[in-house]
């Protein structure tokens, strides 16, 4: 999830400047009318469907799945878990990152890298990273230097400096850009390194089909570009997040809604809090960030899965699994429910 989720792997997803997430219940989630056995049966197939518990509520911590795996804590180590629940890799490290492209970024100690699905070393990086991310279209940043001081910049799966360190901040590769800060203004790089759209936002999000949230000032309100840097989606929404599934949660006020690629409200602005959409179905919570409860919507806005979890990821789109939390944020154990 976009927000809340899996904290202590802080490499699972880049929080840009002005991006936020949420969810709730739909007020829209509605019923056809039972007027006949054909419409009760169309009713019952809307209806919200109870949760399917695949993976025991039992860990620390979870992280989504990705290429088959998912990371997990495990008292105070994290380790990884196949789509049974079954370790795979044991709970080894500082922390681990989601799989991609074969890899994932983890820490044990001084020894920062990527590692292969039998939890093998295949990088270790040796200059001074601070921090790292997983790789994307054949690159991931890479922070080389002090958290004030550092700076960020992009390895390539030799490990070798491919794009060299120059950025205040880096995010990942999407639709062949990348979304970097220099002196306060966010901008976006190709994979040579050089600026397809010059640093001039206050904020600015990642590239998703074809579309990034950008927010021109401070205390602006966020719209979209399309990647020759134009505005396609007039500034409007307090926040606004990357398109998944063909839709993109935004904020107004503090009710979240989806838009489609014309930036027509498709699902009202009435949730609680919202994640993206990952497989027809996206997270959302129903009350309050201390008290709510979180479940799933269908891209109609109706309840897919009714809000029951303390917390809930979004769908995996290869594995079909969503990362759940039983109970609080400091004792509570994470599980996996399928759709």
């Amino acid at each position: 999830m976009r927000r809340a989720c899996f904290s202590a792997l802080f490499f699972a997803a880049l929080v840009l400047a002005g991006c936020d997430r949420g969810a709730e219940k739909s007020a829209s989630a509605t019923t056809p009318e039972a007027a006949g056995a054909s419409n009760a049966a169309a009713a019952a197939a809307k209806a919200p469907r109870p949760a399917r518990m695949i993976i025991a509520a039992k860990f620390e911590e979870g992280g989504p799945f990705s290429e088959g795996l998912a990371a997990v804590r495990i008292g105070a180590r994290y380790g990884y878990i196949d789509t049974t629940g079954k370790t795979v890799i044991a709970p080894q490290f500082d922390f681990a990152g989601a799989f991609s492209e074969g890899l994932a970024a983890v820490g044990d100690g001084s020894k920062i890298g990527f590692i292969d699905k039998k939890g093998t070393f295949v990088l270790t990086l040796s200059f001074d990273v601070a921090d790292l991310f997983g790789f994307s279209e054949g690159l991931a940043p890479v922070r080389i230097g002090e958290f004030l001081t550092g700076k960020w910049g992009y390895v390539d799966k030799q490990g070798k400096i491919a794009i060299k360190p120059q950025f205040d901040a880096a995010g990942l590769f999407s639709d062949g850009l990348a979304v970097v800060r220099v002196d306060d203004k966010w901008g976006y790089i190709d994979k040579q390194g050089n600026f397809a759209i010059n640093p001039q936002f206050a904020s600015a999000g990642t590239f998703a089909e074809g579309f990034a949230s950008v927010r021109s000032g401070d205390g602006d309100k966020a719209g979209y570009i399309d990647k020759k840097g134009l505005i396609v989606i007039q500034p409007q929404f307090d926040s606004a997040f990357p398109f998944s599934d063909g839709l993109a949660d935004v904020q107004i006020g503090d009710k979240y809604g989806f838009i489609d690629h014309q930036g027509k409200m498709v699902i009202a602005a009435q949730l609680d809090f919202a994640d993206k959409f990952s497989g027809g179905l996206a997270a959302i919570r129903a009350g309050d960030d201390r008290t709510g409860k979180y479940g799933f919507i269908d891209k109609q806005g109706r309840i897919a899965i009714d809000p029951q979890f303390d917390f809930a990821d979004l769908f995996s789109p290869s594995d079909g699994l969503a990362a759940v939390r039983v109970g609080n944020a400091q004792s509570g154990k994470y599980g996996y429910i399928g759709k």
